[in-house]
């Protein structure tokens, strides 16, 4: 994990991360976005893109980026490697237990780059 540079002209946050091909379908990769590991996590073979914390709150370690990307009931899901808790790439919101949630990022692709903002979002806010 390196740190990202900024994209050229980006401003107000954004963050670019690497190109959307270069993240294979259904993994994640992590990123360094300011001060904060992110997990960059892209479904399917398209350009659909979340940006979550790498953090997993169960097993307290950085490894949600290598996590098992699935479904759960049409809800885009990342699985963590440690306990499999899943949580909803969309909402942070842990899938196994309400009470649980974790920060996400906006997340944009310009010209096949995808750009991560270094603000998390509120907790509840649509992505």
């Amino acid at each position: 994990m390196s740190e990202s540079p900024r994209s050229e002209g980006a401003g107000q946050g954004w963050v670019e991360v690497c190109g959307v091909e270069d993240i294979i379908p259904n993994t994640g990769v992590c990123a360094l976005v300011g001060k904060r590991q992110v997990a960059v996590v892209r479904v399917g073979e398209g350009e659909e893109i979340y940006a979550i914390s790498n953090f997993d709150p169960f097993s307290k370690a950085f490894v949600l980026s290598r996590g098992i990307v699935g479904d759960k009931g049409g809800v885009p899901k990342i699985a963590s490697p440690i306990y499999k808790q899943n949580f909803d790439l969309r909402t942070g919101q842990c899938l196994d237990d309400p009470t649980v949630r974790i920060p996400v990022y906006p997340v944009r692709i310009r010209s096949g780059r995808v750009e991560v903002h270094s603000a998390a979002q509120p907790p509840g806010a649509a992505s």
